[in-house]
């Protein structure tokens, strides 16, 4: 089969991912093998390929937005049958029986494994999966449009489960990618006032056309106090800009799996008992709440498209901040 293949990290300008044929993998009990038609382009994915996530193995296929359809089923694997269209995020597998598996919390299980991480994701024209972490997509989203709802969707809907906003409140976001795009859209279902605080210009103009009430640049602050704000960038210097921007008891959550350092802060930010959290991965319930929910809004998903030899040119364009929506890879 096709894929791009990540022998050594490097910065995205060196293009390190490199177009190869490999073995097609087969599905191992419990598993099913998917026929790719399109895989979004993640800023983990980024981070991966740069070095900025320790890597538990090389080479490795990156990609953990897969859409496609079952190929074949491994011993013993029954929900899915060949042909059914699924989706598979970013969480790969987990234990099952620790404390965290055993009360909804999976996602921060110990011995969780990701896809693109510790095993080869959807730059390539088939993947395996756990048939319990793959996810029946809803009708009424094409192939390429789908394909974001499996990170940025599911991440930035948990994000907004964590930040505890509430229906009617006002909500900041810090970053105006693929994620926040799609969040905007769910927040702003819940009656949410949405100001938004992004670098490039085409960016704020997606949030105004997504029905930001206020945009600002890098350094400006919303014109009225948050009831909760969420960072999507990985720049750390921007969470002291959130925190001055929340009302007293207000909820900050970072969306990010990678953040450069946080600066030195005056515990003032913190005082009033303003909170700052993390986001890590997401859970089973997260898609499945999601991804019913994308389909009763509907969420309409921004994408520029690329072929799968163009991983690189994609990657390089997100560091950039080039791509107004969510970037795509279309296999079939």
């Amino acid at each position: 089969m096709r894929a791009m293949v990540l022998h050594a990290t490097a910065p995205a300008e060196e293009a390190p991912l490199r177009a190869e044929d490999v073995p097609t993998p087969e599905p191992a009990p419990g598993q099913i093998r998917i026929r790719i038609a399109a895989c979004g382009v993640c800023h983990t994915d980024l981070h991966t390929v740069e070095g900025d996530l320790a890597l538990p193995r090389l080479p490795l296929i990156v990609g953990h937005q897969i859409v496609g359809r079952v190929d074949a089923v491994g011993e013993g694997a029954r929900r899915f049958a060949p042909g059914a269209r699924v989706g598979v995020p970013w969480m790969h597998e987990t234990c099952g029986h620790c404390s965290y598996c055993e009360s909804e919390r999976e996602n921060l299980c110990g011995e969780a494994r990701f896809t693109g991480l510790h095993a080869d994701g959807g730059y390539a024209e088939f993947t395996v999966a756990p048939e319990g972490f793959a996810y029946p997509l809803p009708e009424g989203f094409p192939d390429l449009q789908a394909a974001p709802l499996l990170c940025a969707g599911i991440i930035g809907y948990r994000a907004l489960r964590l930040c505890e906003i509430q229906p009617g409140g006002r909500l900041g976001l810090w970053g105006f990618g693929a994620s926040a795009h799609v969040t905007i859209q769910v927040a702003r279902h819940w009656g949410c006032e949405v100001f938004v605080v992004t670098r490039a210009e085409e960016h704020r103009e997606h949030a105004r056309a997504l029905g930001a009430v206020w945009v600002g640049g890098p350094g400006e602050r919303p014109p009225r106090s948050l009831d909760a704000a969420i960072n999507f960038t990985p720049a750390g210097g921007t969470v002291p800009e959130g925190l001055h921007a929340l009302r007293r008891g207000g909820t900050m959550a970072l969306a990010g799996i990678h953040m450069s350092p946080l600066p030195a802060m005056d515990y003032a930010l913190l005082y009033g008992e303003r909170t700052l959290r993390s986001v890590a991965n997401a859970t089973k319930r997260d898609a499945e709440e999601f991804l019913a929910l994308a389909a009763e809004i509907p969420v309409h998903t921004d994408i520029e498209v690329f072929a799968l030899e163009e991983a690189n040119t994609a990657l390089l364009k997100m560091k950039r901040s080039e791509i107004s929506g969510a970037a795509v890879l279309k296999l079939h």
